[in-house]
């Protein structure tokens, strides 16, 4: 099972945002709100946010099938921020200027996903034997002669 969630347009920068979404990647759901919950970044609260959204929305797509979900089994399998639309100010300046002030907002996105348990490959039937392995070379055989470079070559003719 897996589900995404999306929030546009924080209002904070994805740099600072990346810092914090780095430490819950690949981590465990409930591991992630433990860390989510007791960091000091501001950004924290707005991943977190995201973070419950995305178990909401795999508890509900389970809901759909018909198909039990244990979210303490779920991991945070993607979780990126990008840039958002950068608000462009003005502040006074000296001598009649205006200083340019870029309010910079930032996209997150985060997925999470069960784990699958991997099939096993099936057994051959009892009655066929197992494939052969590939022969191996002889003891006393020789190997491939390699082709020489020119640079080999020019070494080669320098030590003479």
């Amino acid at each position: 099972m897996e589900a995404r969630a999306i929030q546009r347009t924080v209002r904070q920068s994805a740099r600072k945002m990346r810092l914090v979404v780095d430490l819950i990647r690949g981590r465990a759901v409930p591991e992630a709100y433990a860390i989510l919950r007791f960091s000091k970044k501001l950004a924290a609260k707005q991943i977190h946010k995201v973070l419950k959204s995305a178990v909401a929305n795999a508890q509900q797509a389970a809901q759909r099938q018909n198909e039990s979900l244990d979210v303490d089994r779920l991991r945070v399998q993607y979780a990126v921020v990008n840039e958002g639309p950068t608000l462009k100010r003005f502040t006074m300046a000296a001598m009649g200027r205006g200083t340019p002030i870029k309010k910079r907002t930032s996209h997150i996105e985060i997925r999470v996903a069960a784990p699958v348990a991997a099939p096993k490959p099936p057994s051959p039937p009892s009655g066929v034997a197992a494939p052969a392995a590939k022969a191996k070379p002889r003891a006393g055989a020789k190997a491939p002669a390699r082709k020489r470079t020119k640079a080999a070559k020019r070494s080669k003719k320098a030590s003479k």
